[in-house]
């Protein structure tokens, strides 16, 4: 008898007697749309300038300072009235800065990326987007160090200016191979155009497989690791949620909306 009256009011309930909402048109509206990281770009062009400043600062240092040392200026005095060496500091001053608007920008963007559901991505470039910028203030601080012993220690002049070269090349070494691995990852990721982390675990439990899911709890992952994939679930449900029951509202008013009214 309870049945029964559960599907009379469900055939009196005005809202349910509308048609119902064609699946496909449902699946184009309510599926999350993938939003390519576009950080690849920019980490590349930066990365060009980096290898073209140190090639200028090899070419500076070789043509400039080498044939006399004491001297320390351009035969044709292109850095007149500065240095070589003070050049070559200034450059790289400003290339720490450009770095550091880099790290900013990546950050920004794998923040947003993190937001829309994509925890993976984010946890395995964390390191790899500010280790660039800890790279170059860790270059930063051994040119500091050279130019002090340098104010203190004229003499070998040469010497300074082949350390401050090989601290530029070992600089280059080392951010040359972040950036690369970084670049890697993201072009992987915006090829593959991956669904959220919980979409695509989903479909591991629809079909089982080898692979273990990462939401649930594994023998070798740490309890801090576990709860911040929880954390970050959770975050993204929520988000995710709020903005299909505000999609769905939408959709179901203009569907009815474009419905004619019976008389």
């Amino acid at each position: 008898m309870g049945s029964l009256d559960l599907i009379q009011s469900i055939e009196d309930d005005p809202l349910l007697d509308t048609q119902h909402l064609p699946h496909h048109s449902l699946h184009a509206h309510f599926r999350p749309r993938f939003h390519p990281l576009p950080t690849v770009i920019i980490a590349n062009l930066l990365l060009l300038i980096h290898i073209v400043f140190v090639i200028l600062a090899f070419l500076t240092g070789v043509l400039c300072s080498y044939p006399n040392p004491i001297e320390d200026k351009c035969p044709g005095n292109y850095t007149n009235p500065l240095k070589v060496q003070t050049v070559i500091i200034l450059g790289k001053v400003i290339l720490w800065i450009l770095h550091f608007l880099l790290e900013r920008y990546i950050q920004y963007h794998h923040s947003k990326v993190r937001n829309r559901g994509y925890n993976k991505i984010y946890r395995s470039t964390r390191h790899l987007k500010s280790l660039p910028l800890m790279i170059h203030s860790t270059g930063s601080t051994a040119l500091l160090l050279l130019l002090c012993l340098q104010h203190s220690f004229p003499e070998p002049s040469a010497l300074y200016l082949d350390l401050i070269l090989a601290t530029l090349a070992v600089e280059l070494v080392c951010s040359l191979t972040c950036l690369l691995v970084y670049t890697v990852k993201i072009r992987k990721f915006n090829k593959t155009k991956p669904q959220p982390d919980v979409l695509e675990e989903e479909k591991i439990y629809a079909y089982p497989s080898s692979i273990t899911s990462e939401t649930g709890f594994r023998t070798l992952s740490s309890l801090e690791e576990i709860v911040e994939k929880q954390g970050d679930i959770i975050v993204y449900l929520k988000r995710h949620n709020a903005l299909l029951s505000q999609r769905l509202l939408t959709f179901t008013s203009s569907d009815l909306s474009s419905q004619p009214s019976g008389i």
